[in-house]
């Protein structure tokens, strides 16, 4: 008797260990090695723009390096868990992720470069609440508008209410800090979430004319801070005021104009040395690519975000279950959303509005939002292969 059982737990752990090694097999390597050397070069770019001022010349960069290794755990975990199941916890998600935000704008929340954003953990750490609102916000949408009403494929028309009022909410919230950039990332998941979920074009129309008198209120009233007002400023006409204003868009396309076709290479870009370019570890980092790789190194960069957002397509459209698909092409928008906002600033075609790019700027709490994004994809990827 306890020779079978004993082989039948051996049985069961090999059942284990050829399934957790069958699904190895079905994650989708060629995203994985594109996120991996988008790392790699951010962390180049990182250890470029700081080594002349951060603490112990390397100080940032090993942060950076711990912010990664943490992200690709969380990443990890993520990609283990059954998509599906997540949908039972896509509430409390919801709910954890509005906790942060009121967190925020309690004396816990701590200003940082003009946004009320962030709460200091110590020890030189902080925690973004906004970045994992993005990830609330989705999986809370994706939840409500994956169920299609009753003899129709479309969501019903209280679910679609239920998931308009969770990103008013949210943007509510983000905009008391205030972060602009954020909330028109949140603006785009619920788009794209309504728009994959097949709702009714008469909602479209209604939303675009609410978000057009939404706009015009916000300029009409004067609700924007006066910093929010100088970006749009410098956008329209940077020669307005190179040394105020416009100085971050006038330095950031010296930078990258520097660079040409080759760059100056690794450490060897003086607007990046002499940093000319304000935050250029952060939002600005493409302007370090820019200088010291040139047109072919920002190109490379670009073309490795293509693939991210291209491989995520291809999970999104192979997946069968509604939820699956809603989750994978909400965050496809939202990192090509970011990403084209963050060249697009640097480059003089977008305003200025703060926002990263996904796995190349230094960052903590955004590093770990755009890795759990990855994993999200990955577990959407092993499961809809099986499930075929």
């Amino acid at each position: 008797m306890m020779d079978r059982t004993l082989m039948g737990g051996r049985r069961s752990f090999a059942r284990r260990a050829v399934g957790a090694q069958s699904a190895m097999w079905r994650l989708d390597g060629v995203m994985l090695v594109a996120v991996a050397a988008l790392c790699v070069i951010g962390t180049l770019l990182v250890w470029s723009s700081t080594r002349t001022w951060a603490p112990g010349s390397t100080g940032l960069v090993k942060k950076h390096m711990l912010n990664l290794a943490i992200g690709t755990l969380l990443c990890a975990a993520v990609t283990v868990i059954d998509h599906r199941a997540m949908r039972a916890y896509a509430a409390l998600a919801f709910m954890l992720s509005l906790v942060g935000l009121g967190l925020v704008i309690t004396p816990l929340g701590a200003t940082i470069n003009g946004s009320h954003s962030w709460i200091l953990l110590g020890g030189g750490f902080a925690v973004q609440p906004s970045e994992f609102a993005k990830l609330g916000l989705l999986l809370i949408i994706a939840m409500l508008l994956a169920q299609p009403g009753e003899g129709s494929d479309r969501p019903r028309g209280l679910d679609v209410w239920l998931a308009l009022f969770a990103a008013l909410l949210t943007m509510g919230l983000v905009m008391l800090q205030p972060d602009l950039g954020t909330t028109l990332v949140l603006a785009v998941i619920t788009a794209a979430g309504l728009v994959i979920a097949g709702v009714r074009k008469r909602w479209i129309i209604l939303l675009t004319l609410i978000a057009g008198a939404g706009v015009f209120c916000v300029f009409a009233f004067g609700m924007l801070e006066p910093y929010q007002v100088a970006r749009f400023t410098a956008f329209l006409d940077p020669r307005v005021d190179p040394r105020g204003v416009g100085y971050n868009s006038t330095q950031s396309l010296i930078a990258i104009g520097s660079g040409q076709l080759f760059g100056k290479g690794l450490f060897d870009g003086g607007q990046t040395t002499g940093r000319f370019v304000p935050e250029q570890h952060t939002d600005f980092i493409f302007t370090v690519a820019g200088e010291e790789f040139g047109f072919l190194g920002s190109l490379t960069v670009v073309l490795l975000l293509g693939v991210v957002l291209v491989r995520g397509l291809r999970i999104a459209r192979l997946c069968e279950d509604r939820f699956g698909t809603l989750v994978a092409g909400t965050i496809v928008c939202w990192l090509a959303f970011q990403t084209f906002v963050n060249i697009g600033m640097t480059i003089g075609i977008m305003p200025i509005t703060g926002l990263p790019l996904p796995f190349v700027s230094y960052g903590g709490t955004a590093t770990f939002a755009n890795l759990i994004s990855i994993g999200l994809l990955q577990s959407i990827r092993i499961r809809e292969q099986s499930f075929n």
